[in-house]
């Protein structure tokens, strides 16, 4: 089986850190271009400098907060109107704080919600 992504461009949301940061950088290993999206700059230029380019992988990366969904479209937008493409996006960013969910506040559904199925939906 070819898992080859070399020529390919891919989108990792929530990647400076965990699990989103480990995709990002298997992706890079695969031969992909990887824009990691998160919103701390720091930590996403550290990821950016860590991906492969063996392959000659270009990386990038957009800050935009997930917990504002006008904010993840401004920064989606001008991605694209940049004349920017994404092959594979993978939708991840935190969740709500463990726990029943009887004993949840209605705003961390409303959270959750928007940064979950609204962010998603933006991208």
């Amino acid at each position: 089986m070819n898992t080859s992504l070399t020529g390919k461009r891919a989108i990792v949301c929530g990647s400076s850190q965990g699990i989103g940061r480990a995709i990002a950088r298997e992706l890079a290993l695969l031969g992909a271009s990887v824009t990691v999206m998160a919103r701390n700059p720091e930590r996403l230029e550290s990821v950016v400098r860590d991906l492969e380019t063996e392959n000659g992988q270009l990386h990038s990366m957009i800050v935009a907060d997930f917990s504002e969904p006008g904010q993840v479209k401004l920064a989606i937008d001008q991605f694209v109107n940049e004349g920017n493409t994404a092959d594979v996006l993978i939708n991840n960013t935190g969740g709500p704080p463990g726990g029943p969910a009887a004993e949840a506040d209605t705003n961390e559904f409303i959270s959750a919600f928007e940064s979950h199925l609204i962010c998603n939906h933006i991208l």
